[in-house]
């Protein structure tokens, strides 16, 4: 099934009622982060990783299509313990594993909750893609949608289903703004034009506390999985 917002079977926030995993304990909340390449998907992962880690149980699954560059860099920059950081190389495009074909993408996120858990929160990055990109609602409870300034500031005008219907948009990359002539209150109209009420968050990964935003939404979305009861 695609991402959508009208969903059957939801609990608060429009998550996923099904909060329990096959032995009855409750499985982690699952956020994926799509967005074209260069866009910083990788890096905000990072970046929420760093900031979490110290409250939050929570692991990685990155996709690429032929290698394990993106879970290689995060095992560089050491934001987890590497036991918590797992690498599909999907062998196609990267919207076929996190769209159509998710059993390897499931499996990662499965063989992590045995290994490490219990866990409250489970990061899916896909690789780069395009603004079709979206995630199965089988694999993700919730879908963030990366773009950045550099890529010019008539992305959210030209929409997409990655652009319009994602949870949340994150424009990042802003403090390039000046220097590729990037008009931030254009893009911030464009998204609200194409996107009504769902949230958009502005992010610099080189400001400190520059994921704030993301982290703020992410919060927000746990409080409200956790909200559901177990069964």
């Amino acid at each position: 099934m695609h991402l959508t917002h009208a969903h059957d079977d939801t609990g608060p926030g429009g998550l996923s009622a099904d909060v329990t995993r096959p032995d009855g304990t409750r499985r982690a909340l699952r956020i994926g982060l799509g967005g074209p390449v260069g866009s910083g998907k990788t890096a905000t992962v990072a970046a929420l990783c760093r900031a979490l880690r110290e409250q939050l149980s929570l692991a990685v699954v990155t996709n690429d299509i032929y290698t394990r560059e993106d879970a290689e860099f995060l095992l560089r920059e050491a934001v987890l313990p590497p036991e918590r950081i797992a690498a599909v190389e999907t062998g196609a495009c990267p919207h076929t594993a996190i769209r159509d074909d998710i059993s390897a993408n499931l499996e990662a996120v499965e063989d992590l909750e045995d290994a490490v858990g219990p866990l409250d929160l489970i990061l899916v990055e896909s690789g780069g893609d395009n603004l079709t990109a979206t995630f199965s609602k089988g694999l993700v409870d919730a879908q963030v949608f990366v773009i950045d300034v550099a890529g010019g500031d008539d992305i959210p005008r030209k929409g997409g289903p990655g652009v319009t219907t994602a949870d949340l948009l994150v424009v990042n990359k802003t403090d390039l703004a000046p220097y590729v002539g990037s008009d931030l209150d254009r893009m911030a109209r464009d998204a609200r034009e194409q996107r009504g009420d769902l949230p958009v968050a502005f992010t610099s990964l080189t400001a400190e506390d520059g994921v704030a935003p993301v982290v703020d939404w992410v919060r927000e979305r746990l409080a409200a999985w956790t909200s559901v009861p177990a069964a």
